[in-house]
Formats: C-alpha cells, structure tokens, sequence
C-alpha cells in the first residue's frame, strides 16, 4: 500500500510540475528527426483493447466562473497490458499531462511519421491539434496517470 501511494504521490507531484514546463520543448518521447508528418498518415484503431481507465479524482471546475462552467478536472490510472491499444483521440478540447509510471508505451500521433517510444519517467503535454493513439509493443503492463480537463461536451464520450 505506501508503495502505491509514494507511486501516486510522485505520478501528482510530476504531473504538478510538468504543467508549469508544459510550453518548454520536450526531449525524451519526441518526434525524431526528419520524421515530423503535416497530414495523418497512420493508420488507427477505434476501439480500446487491453485497457483500464479508473478515474482516480475528479472536481468539478464550475465554481471557478462562467468559463470553466461544465469542466472537469480529473486524474485517471491507466494500465494498458501488453499487445493493449488506447485508441484513437484528438486534444483540440481536452488537454492533458500524461506520465509513465512503469513499463513503456508507444505513442502513434498525426504529427509524426513513425511511433515515439515513451519509457518509464517519461512526460507528455498534450493539447492543440494533436491526435494519436497509444499501443503498448512490450512484454509488461504500461501505467499511465493522465491529469485533463474534461469539457461538458465529452463527459458522455467514453473514449479515452
């Protein structure tokens, strides 16, 4: 139990510091060179396969003004199993920090030309006019937490 809670607890604290940095270029789990794509050139499932998505927290933003009326904010696990797929999504509206607590995951996004490999330790922002979606090619389960803001328009999307 205090190694999921000191897990948890590190998962929060890098997800807190990434947001400040979120602007700043990232180096680990980036497009790699010469391979940056302009249109969506891969191929993507619809479906999840092999995924839990347990929402961890959530608070309501409406008491923050008109503006965030109808927006979560929320922090979910996800495990993605070897072989597993979280599939195919856009950022447009619902942006997100993602780190990866164990295991690795590959990220296929419309942006690249080729999957980026996102180990254990590694952040990503996510957000703006990025689609993509996420297999996990190795031989141990993937943990991801995901901190978003959830607009009023999605919270019937079970899409991840």
């Amino acid at each position: 139990m205090a190694t999921k809670k000191l897990n948890l607890a590190f998962a929060l604290g890098m997800l807190s510091a990434t947001a400040a940095f979120s602007a700043a270029p990232a180096f680990a789990g980036d497009c790699p060179a010469g391979q940056a794509a302009t249109t969506d050139i891969q191929e993507h499932p619809s479906k999840p396969v092999g995924v839990t998505d347990t929402v961890l927290s959530a608070i309501d933003l409406s008491s923050k003004g008109e503006a965030w009326k109808g927006n979560m904010l929320r922090l979910r696990k996800l495990v993605v199993q070897p072989g597993g797929v979280v599939p195919w999504h856009e950022h447009n509206v619902r942006p997100a920090n993602i780190i990866v607590v164990e295991g690795s995951i590959t990220e296929y996004a419309s942006t690249c030309k080729v999957g980026i490999e996102h180990p254990a330790g590694d952040v990503t922002a996510e957000f703006g006019q990025l689609a993509h979606w996420w297999k996990n090619n190795g031989k141990v389960p993937a943990v991801l937490y995901s901190a978003d803001v959830l607009p009023p328009a999605m919270h019937e999307d079970h899409m991840m």
